[in-house]
């Protein structure tokens, strides 16, 4: 990871107080590779962390910077960020937890999208736009280079067609100006992943997808024999009574969360799959670890794979 104001932080140059981190072999699921940036498949998003609605600060902000730190201690190298959280809240706190960043540790952030003052989440995919936030990104976290910039499109509501050529060739420029080191795309339909990947490589697609809503199920396949990772945000969204229900059963029977067996199902779904699951709450945050590495057998995987048939 590239540092503001000169380059990377090698073991040799850390001053006293700096840590790094090794990656931990026990954390779920292995490693996944975006471009040339290895990362735990099991990650964290950081959005829970700003106040309520996403917007301003959080009430226990002690609380929020050790989580960051106990993530980064249990070996987790993958953290999913926007600076429209907050806005500008959840990444502060990033630099503020773990600037100067650990060798190992992959920031990931999106842009297309900022607040309004009631709290809304309007597009923001003008050229111009996306360069502003680019560069937001960049101070607020402390980065002279992102390590990998996600285009969110749709909306609030969800993808919605159109072309995304003129915003997504806009960070490709910022790319080739060394600003950015790997793309991605959120929100978005198969058309516009491919779209995407026509213009210039991604490395990810960042999506809703759950055990109830498993309309990429096609695409996450083929982005798997592309090499691409799938990152599902909302694991426990959209479910419906008789849906909890047989969830509950499977989370019964394996003495477990509801939460732990969704994490465990997404990991064992496909390779490509990576987990950002967030949360406020350093215990929450060793039971997500602990849940994901949940064994499901082949009774239990057939039993949750009817919950979206």
């Amino acid at each position: 990871m590239l540092m503001q104001g000169g380059g990377r932080r090698h073991p040799q140059f850390m001053t006293k107080g700096d840590k790094m981190s090794t990656p931990s072999r026990s954390l779920p699921g292995g490693t996944w590779t975006l471009g040339d940036l290895t990362v735990t498949r099991f990650g964290y998003g950081a959005m829970q962390l700003a106040g309520p609605g996403v917007m301003g600060p959080p009430a226990d902000r002690e609380g929020a910077l050790a989580v960051l730190r106990e993530a980064v201690d249990l070996g987790i190298t993958h953290i999913d960020t926007s600076d429209a959280y907050g806005p500008r809240v959840t990444n502060e706190l990033i630099r503020e937890a773990l600037h100067p960043y650990p060798e190992s540790l992959h920031i990931v952030t999106k842009v297309g999208a900022t607040r309004d003052e009631q709290g809304g989440w309007p597009t923001a995919r003008r050229p111009e736009d996306l360069r502003r936030q680019v560069h937001d990104n960049l101070r607020s976290l402390g980065l002279d280079v992102l390590d990998l910039v996600n285009l969110r499109l749709g909306d609030a509501g969800g993808p919605r067609p159109g072309s995304l050529a003129e915003a997504f060739e806009t960070l490709v420029e910022l790319r080739q100006q060394g600003l950015i080191r790997h793309l991605g795309v959120s929100n978005a339909t198969e058309e516009q992943v491919a779209e995407a990947q026509s213009i210039a490589p991604i490395v990810c697609v960042q999506n809703m997808y759950n055990l109830a809503h498993r309309h990429d199920d096609k695409l996450i396949d083929r982005l798997a024999a592309d090499g691409v990772a799938y990152v599902p945000f909302f694991p426990l969204g959209g479910f419906t009574p008789l849906q909890s229900s047989a969830l509950s059963a499977v989370a019964a029977r394996l003495k477990a969360t509801r939460m732990s067996v969704a994490l465990a199902w997404l990991l064992q779904r496909s390779p490509n799959i990576l987990l950002i699951p967030g949360t406020s709450s350093t215990a929450h945050l060793h039971e997500n670890v602990a849940g994901a590495g949940l064994s499901l057998s082949r009774e239990d995987l057939t039993e949750l794979d009817g919950i979206g048939g």
